[in-house]
C-alpha cells in the first residue's frame, strides 16, 4: 500500500510542508472521529483531471463503521462526491441535509476543507451512521458539540495544534476520560470515566461546575494554557495514583471559547515501568560486578604465572586469562546497555586491539582487520561468539606466522536470519589432509564446541585456496 505522501504527491500535487500538514492532521485526528461517531476520508484533488482520490480514513473506536473495506486509494469523480467538491470549490464547510443511501444505510456527510496557505490543499468527510441514532445522551451531546468545534478549527487551520507532539502511545484517548470546561475553566461536563481519575488522586466531591483552580493538582499551568490558547500535556500524581491530561483549547477566530480536557489513568503503566527500571539497573549492575570478577581472576592467573617456571604452564594460563577477559569484554558491554543487546562491531575491534597487543611479537608483527559488521546482537549469542572469535584469532596469531608477520582479516556479514563469521590470514596454512575433528588443537577444539552446541552453528577451518594461509569460516543462526 502506497504511503500518506505518496498518494498525496501522486494524487494531490502536493509536497513539503502541504504534505507534512495532512500529515499531522492524520496522526491526531482519531480524536474527531471518535467524538463525532463517524468514520473520517481525506480526500485530495488532482490538479490535472479534478479526480477525487482518498488519501487516508479513520474508524472511531466510539460507534460502528460505515466502511468495512479500505477505501484508501479510491478514486472518484467530482459528481459521486459533489458535498467534497464545493469544499474544495468554496473553501467551507459543507453539511448535507439529506442523508446519503449509496452505501446501504443512511449516511449524514459533512465536508471540511483544510487550508495551507490561501488554498484548500485537502477535505476532510465526517460521516455518520444514522441508522443508529436514538436519543442522546449527555456525554454524546458534549461529544458532538466539542467535535463540531474541532471541526471548524480545522476548516480554519487551527487545529490540530503547530509543534505539539503528544506522547502517542499512552495519550489519553476519549473513552478514557474527558472534561469540558468554559473559557475561565469551569467544567461544565465530566464523563464518569474522568471523574473516577480524579478521585483516584483524592478528589472526592463533585467537580461539576467547579473551577480548574479549586481541585485541580496542576491548575496554574492548565489555566494559563487555557487562556492562551495553547494546548498541554501534563501528568499529576497524588495518593499513589497518576493521571496523564491532555487539554485542548477550543478555539474560533483566536477567541478561546472553552477547551477539552482529555484524561487517562495511567497508575499501572507507570509502576511497571519502573519496575522495568529497577529490573534494568539490577542487571546492569549485576553484569557490571561479574566484569569486575573476571578481571579479579584474570589478574590473579597473571600473578600466577609469573611465579611458573614452565613456559608451558604459562602459556596455559596466559590462554586463560584472554578467554576469560573476553567474557569480561561482554559482561562490560552489557552492563552499560539496558536492553541486553551488544553492538557486537564494537566487542570484535576491542578483542582485535586486546589480541593485537598482547599476543604479537614485534619482530613478526601481526596486522588484524575488522571488515564488515554484524550489528546489535542478543547477550545469548555475544558471549559466545566473542569466545569463539578471540580462540579463532588466538589460534592464527600461534600457528599461522612461525617465522615472520602477517594479515588477519575477520569479515561479517550479517544476513536476513543469520550471521557469517570469516576469519582469514595469509600464513602457512593448514597441511594437506588437516581435519577439524581429528587434529584441531585445544583452542579450536572450544571454538567447535562453542559454535555447534551454543550458537547451533557450523564451523569449518580450510586452507585457502587463492593464496597462501588459512580460512576459519562459521555461519550462525540469528534468533528471530
Amino acid at each position: 500500500m502506497s504511503s500518506l505522501q505518496e498518494l498525496v504527491e501522486n494524487h494531490g500535487g502536493l509536497f513539503g510542508a502541504a504534505v507534512d500538514t495532512l500529515q499531522a492532521i492524520v496522526s491526531d485526528w482519531q480524536i474527531l472521529a471518535d467524538l463525532s461517531f463517524a468514520d473520517l476520508l481525506m480526500f485530495c484533488r488532482d490538479p490535472s483531471s479534478g479526480e477525487l482520490t482518498v488519501v487516508a480514513q479513520m474508524r472511531p473506536y466510539t460507534a460502528q463503521t460505515i466502511y468495512y473495506d479500505d477505501l484508501v486509494g479510491t478514486v472518484f469523480g467530482p459528481q459521486e462526491r459533489s458535498a467534497v467538491q464545493r469544499a474544495f470549490d468554496g473553501g467551507r464547510i459543507v453539511r448535507d441535509g439529506e442523508p446519503d443511501w449509496s452505501t446501504g444505510v443512511p449516511v449524514r456527510e459533512e465536508a471540511i476543507p483544510v487550508p495551507f496557505e490561501g488554498e484548500v490543499i485537502a477535505v476532510v468527510t465526517r460521516e455518520a451512521n444514522l441508522s443508529m441514532v436514538r436519543a442522546p445522551s449527555q456525554l454524546e451531546l458534549t461529544y458532538l458539540q466539542v467535535a463540531n468545534e474541532l471541526s471548524n478549527m480545522l476548516a480554519d487551520g487551527s487545529f490540530p495544534f503547530p509543534g505539539e507532539d503528544p506522547e502517542r502511545e499512552l495519550a489519553p484517548r476519549v473513552g478514557d476520560g474527558l472534561l469540558r470546561v468554559d473559557p475561565s475553566g469551569t467544567v461544565v461536563y465530566a464523563s464518569p470515566n474522568a471523574i473516577s481519575a480524579y478521585r483516584r488522586l483524592g478528589v472526592v466531591d463533585n467537580i461539576l461546575g467547579r473551577n480548574l483552580g479549586d481541585f485541580d493538582l496542576d491548575d496554574v499551568a492548565v489555566l494559563e494554557a487555557l487562556a492562551d490558547g495553547e494546548p498541554l500535556e501534563s501528568e499529576v500524581e497524588a495518593r499513589g495514583a497518576v493521571v496523564l491530561r491532555r487539554l485542548l483549547p477550543l478555539t474560533r477566530e483566536h477567541h478561546v471559547l472553552g477547551g477539552l480536557m482529555l484524561i487517562r489513568e495511567v497508575t499501572e503503566l507507570r509502576r511497571h515501568e519502573r519496575l522495568l527500571l529497577y529490573k534494568d539497573a539490577t542487571i546492569r549492575e549485576i553484569h557490571h560486578r561479574v566484569k569486575n570478577n573476571l578481571q579479579t581472576v584474570a589478574s590473579l592467573l597473571r600473578l600466577q604465572s609469573r611465579r611458573l617456571t614452565s613456559d608451558e604452564a604459562r602459556d596455559a594460563l596466559g590462554e586463560s586469562v584472554r578467554r576469560i577477559s573476553s567474557i569480561a569484554l561482554v559482561h562490560e558491554t552489557l552492563s552499560q546497555d539496558s536492553r541486553q543487546r551488544v553492538s557486537f562491531d564494537k566487542v570484535a575491534q576491542r578483542l582485535i586491539d586486546m589480541l593485537s597487543t598482547g599476543l604479537t611479537d614485534p619482530e613478526r608483527p601481526v596486522r588484524m582487520l575488522l571488515d564488515g559488521g554484524a550489528g546489535e546482537l542478543p547477550a545469548e549469542v555475544a558471549t559466545p561468539l566473542a569466545l569463539v572469535l578471540s580462540e579463532l584469532l588466538q589460534n592464527s596469531v600461534e600457528h599461522a606466522f612461525p617465522t615472520r608477520g602477517g594479515d588477519i582479516v575477520v569479515a561479517l556479514e550479517r544476513r536476513s536470519a543469520s550471521l557469517h563469521l570469516e576469519v582469514c590470514d595469509d600464513g602457512v596454512g593448514v597441511p594437506d589432509g588437516w581435519s577439524l575433528e581429528r587434529d584441531a588443537n585445544l583452542g579450536l577444539r572450544i571454538a567447535a564446541t562453542l559454535v555447534e552446541s551454543e550458537l547451533g552453528g557450523t564451523l569449518e577451518v580450510r586452507r585457502r585456496t587463492d593464496a597462501t594461509g588459512t580460512v576459519c569460516e562459521s555461519l550462525l543462526p540469528l534468533p528471530r
